[in-house]
């Protein structure tokens, strides 16, 4: 099975990455962007999907400043198309 994990920084924490990009966006033309944080999504193959959540508290996020949310598992579908 094909698991999405969809990390992030916490509510509060300073977002660095998130606050470059929101300011370099205007510079690019593009106006009315607030609030950028910056993520990471974590995609693995796992036989067993309730192992998931102590995955990600033991080593995927860092609780005290990331929270993380399994975005969805699914089939491995090889159509899933690249952007």
């Amino acid at each position: 099975m094909r698991a999405r994990i969809l990390v992030r920084p916490k509510q509060g924490i300073l977002d660095p990455q998130g606050q470059a990009v929101q300011r370099a966006l205007p510079a690019l033309g593009f106006a009315g962007v607030d609030n950028v944080h910056i993520g990471r999504l974590i995609e693995l193959d796992i036989e067993d999907p309730s192992q998931l959540p102590e995955m990600c508290e033991r080593l995927l996020a860092n609780p005290l400043i990331e929270d993380y949310e399994i975005v969805e598992s699914i089939a491995e579908s090889h159509s899933e198309a690249v952007h």
